[in-house]
């Protein structure tokens, strides 16, 4: 549109005249990563929306962003978890460079997802976990590495003996729901030496949240000790916004939803670094299948 010269047809039509010529080398060298990538990576979005892909419309944007940043195609493939067990979850997932849990609500489909964050967590298969999705990682750590075998969210069983998530306290005393959650920006302070703090390169952030369970802060102690942190945490309430592990080459949730202010010119850095963790396991996983590419290594 601006060869033909469309952009100042506009600005006569509005009898603009004080305007500078815009600066488009952001976006032109988007462009050029994003048409001539140098590698392809392939990431599961397990989720229960899949058949509706406008639900995660601004997870998929933000994989284009951040792939474009890390000179590589994202292929997305959408995974429902109903139909995640077990028995088929290596087949389903053996395949993949990454994995993010979505975000959603209800209980339709939450044991598939702690499936695939079981595997993920065991194999060493990049894990990236919004908002449901980091409280899913949340009680499949707690079931399998801390033996609490009913870990559960309160969502999902309100009479749950142990609610590792669990409603917010401001939450339970809403009788209306509409309209009702956690919304909006709110601060974070980030833990130095965190994953979170190599992602963001900075202590203090701020992100959009849309939520009404949150971790429990109860747990908390006997997770940290035990290897899940809390990396980031609100600065005015201690509400948990970031879990991590540490001893896993890239296993990150966050409560709030990032996908939100991923752009252009600024892809949101977990999206970023998470699609670089994936590209670099990609590259391992040629490298241990090519005796060749394990010469030239060495």
């Amino acid at each position: 549109m601006m060869n033909e010269k469309l952009d100042l047809i506009v600005l006569k039509k509005l009898n603009i005249s004080q305007y500078h010529e815009p600066d488009l080398s952001k976006w032109k060298e988007f462009l050029d990563k994003l048409k001539y990538p140098k590698a392809k990576i392939t990431i599961g979005l397990i989720g229960k929306y899949v058949e509706l892909q406008d639900a995660y419309k601004s997870i998929l944007e933000s994989f284009v962003h951040a792939g474009a940043m890390n000179e590589c195609k994202v292929q997305v493939v959408s995974i429902h978890s109903e139909f995640i067990t077990t028995e088929n979850v290596g087949e389903k997932l053996g395949n993949l460079d990454g994995l993010l849990v979505a975000p959603g609500f209800g209980h339709r489909g939450v044991e598939g997802k702690i499936t695939a964050v079981k595997y993920a967590r065991e194999t060493g298969l990049p894990f990236f976990g919004i908002c449901l999705g980091m409280q899913m990682a949340v009680i499949e750590y707690g079931r399998n590495v801390l033996g609490i075998k009913d870990a559960q969210s309160s969502e999902m069983d309100a009479n749950a003996s142990e609610p590792v998530i669990d409603m917010m306290e401001d939450q339970k005393k809403i009788k209306t729901k509409g309209g009702t959650m956690r919304l909006g920006t709110y601060p974070c302070d980030i833990k130095e030496h965190s994953l979170a703090h190599r992602i963001y390169g900075t202590t203090h952030i701020t992100e959009r949240h849309r939520h009404r369970y949150e971790f429990n802060n109860r747990y908390l102690e006997q997770y940290e000790s035990n290897g899940m942190i809390a990396s980031g945490r609100n600065p005015e309430t201690g509400l948990v916004e970031l879990m991590e592990i540490s001893r896993h080459p890239f296993f990150i949730g966050c409560q709030y939803h990032p996908e939100l202010k991923s752009t252009v010119e600024n892809p949101h850095p977990l999206f970023v670094h998470f699609v670089g963790a994936a590209k670099h396991f990609n590259e391992q996983k040629a490298v241990s299948r090519n005796p060749l590419l394990q010469s030239e290594m060495i």
